[in-house]
């Protein structure tokens, strides 16, 4: 169903990716697109149904540890060409109002105060996708981020490889440079599942975090989640998204 006129959440809708697990499936971790005060919009193919209550944790690696909600289902978005399936959840209660008020508060004042000092070589993204069209989105979009296009300038360098074989050859040769990798989990070669797998292996690169980005499903998802990546995105994945994960994992304002 479309989203109704009753769907208003109260203060503006922040582009925040959290992880989000719902109680009844532990083990399937999806992603949130946006946050206000009165509500949650969810990625997910899971079915849900308008007016259904749902209790889900929202979470970050290295940012917020869980944090425990229940609202309910607003509005479903289908799946399309555009964007993955999702759904709108209302928050109500007082107490889940309130946790979410302080998410917000806090990613606004860790961007504010409390980010990390760029590396002296400055950060150093690995994208490793074999999709031309789709690198060139990524790359436009760090490109815009180190620019000083969207925030203030970031000492940005960008990364590329077609698989994971060549992708663990550039992160062994640069031992401790790498600040985020960015992989397709469906690759010739090697593949995204094996390539997170030696990455979380090895000593010197077991730190470096982890973004999944994949039109995968759910079996993807969860087993790619099993290996150690620290966020997983569903293709086509958009821009503010995208944005938003590396912001988040390098503690960039």
């Amino acid at each position: 169903m479309n989203r109704g006129s009753d769907d208003k959440r109260d203060g503006p809708r922040v582009p925040l990716v959290l992880r989000v697990q719902f109680p009844d499936q532990a083990r399937m971790t999806e992603v949130t697109e946006n946050l206000s005060k009165g509500g949650i919009f969810v990625q997910t193919d899971r079915a849900f149904t308008p007016g259904e209550e749902v209790g889900l944790a929202l979470s970050f690696p290295g940012l917020l540890n869980p944090v425990q909600v229940v609202g309910t289902v607003a509005w479903v978005r289908p799946a399309s060409a555009e964007a993955p399936g999702g759904v709108g959840i209302r928050v109500v209660r007082d107490q889940d109002r309130q946790r979410l008020g302080e998410i917000l508060s806090s990613a606004g004042q860790t961007r504010a105060s409390d980010q990390t000092t760029p590396p002296a070589e400055g950060y150093r993204v690995l994208i490793v996708e074999d999709n031309p069209h789709i690198v060139e989105m990524y790359s436009y979009v760090l490109k815009k981020l180190a620019s000083g296009e969207l925030a203030g300038k970031v000492p940005l360098e960008v990364h590329f490889s077609p698989d994971g074989h060549h992708a663990l050859q550039q992160l062994q040769e640069k031992r401790g440079r790498f600040s985020l990798v960015m992989t397709d989990l469906y690759m010739p070669v090697m593949d995204g599942f094996a390539l997170i797998e030696r990455i979380r292996a090895e000593e010197s690169l077991k730190s470096i975090p982890v973004v999944a980005i994949s039109a995968g499903g759910p079996e993807a998802r969860e087993r790619a989640m099993q290996l150690g990546v620290d966020i997983y995105l569903r293709k086509p994945v958009r821009f503010q998204e995208v944005l938003e994960t590396v912001k988040q994992l390098l503690h960039i304002p």
